[in-house]
């Protein structure tokens, strides 16, 4: 009868319906299954497996002769790939980035083996500037306060200053065409058009033809100087606006302004340039940062110099030469 009791309490449970926690285990089992980090820890122990087996026996080797690959490697690895291609990579293209890092690290001990970094001034210019990014990811790793930013601003103003903006027209009098007469044409002309509007066809009809435009709007003094010369932006920023006014000396020739617009420079509130303040400081504790971490490795050296020539042997007469004293023939010459 025991053995009865014990078969139906089988049969129940077989025909019991599966319960909630028992599916929801299953349900997690399977997304578990489905995730890419499983894919790639499996893939990463299956190249692990593979090189224990070919470096079998191989345990004892020195330190300096093994070159660790780390898991961060291969995920570095693995997302630089998908970045790439949009797909995770098969198995072959792994192996075969692992074994381009593998072949990249060899071929880097065996160049400093041989000597090959020395006196190379791409690999010092290289360290040289890997230190330096060194000492200024320090400063980069404080993050300031809006206070800390604003107390700064205050003190620095003038480099956020923005530059007046002009907007003008010209008229041009080319030196190739009228030669000396070119600034009292200029001259003569202002007498005409003196009152005129900006756009009217009399002013229109004075001067010669441009190479580039005869209307240049919200320009500051600097894109002004590049386009016509330094002489030609000074004298503009005199000119007030609402009139023809010259001649203007350029780089080109003569000019009648009429300045249309100006809009004089200001330094912006802290709030619209948050951002760039931000930039800007973050820029100074990175140069004061470098500073002070050169200034402290500059004092644990030592720098040799030539010296300066020695005044009496730079004065000094030559040696005499030696007189050539004639030799009869047949016989050697003394040494």
């Amino acid at each position: 009868m025991s053995g009865t009791l014990t078969e139906n309490v089988t049969d129940a449970r077989e025909t019991l319906p599966e319960s909630q926690p028992e599916r929801s285990l299953w349900a997690a089992i399977k997304r578990w299954l489905r995730e890419p980090l499983l894919h790639f820890l499996a893939l990463g122990a299956l190249l692990f497996g593979t090189y224990s087996y070919l470096n079998r026996g191989r345990i004892g080797v020195e330190t300096s002769k093994q070159i660790l690959v780390s898991m961060d490697d291969l995920r570095t690895m693995d997302s630089y790939f998908e970045s790439q291609w949009h797909r995770p990579p098969t198995p072959a293209e792994f192996q075969a980035m692992v074994e381009d890092k593998v072949r990249e690290e060899v071929l880097y001990r065996e160049g400093l083996a041989m000597g090959l970094d020395k006196d190379d001034e791409i690999v010092k210019r290289r360290m040289a500037q890997k230190m330096q990014f060194l000492a200024e990811d320090v400063a980069a790793a404080h993050e300031p306060s809006t206070d800390e930013l604003k107390v700064w601003f205050d003190k620095n103003k003038d480099k956020f200053a923005l530059p007046s903006r002009y907007s003008f027209r010209h008229l041009y009098f080319s030196p190739d065409k009228r030669g000396k007469n070119a600034q009292q044409d200029a001259a003569n002309a202002l007498a005409k058009i003196s009152g005129q509007p900006e756009n009217s066809a009399l002013a229109a009809a004075t001067g010669d033809s441009f190479m580039f435009q005869d209307y240049y709007g919200d320009r500051t003094p600097e894109a002004i100087a590049k386009e016509f010369g330094p002489q030609f932006a000074v004298a503009l920023e005199k000119l007030k606006p609402g009139s023809w006014q010259g001649p203007v000396e350029s780089g080109y020739g003569w000019h009648l302004v009429f300045v249309d617009t100006v809009i004089p420079g200001r330094i912006p509130a802290f709030e619209e340039i948050e951002p760039d303040v931000k930039t800007a400081w973050l820029g100074e504790q990175k140069q004061q940062a470098w500073q002070k971490a050169y200034k402290e490795m500059r004092a644990k050296y030592i720098v040799l110099l030539p010296g300066p020539p020695d005044k009496e042997a730079a004065q000094a007469p030559p040696p005499p030469s030696k007189k050539k004293v004639p030799v009869p023939s047949g016989e050697v010459p003394p040494l």
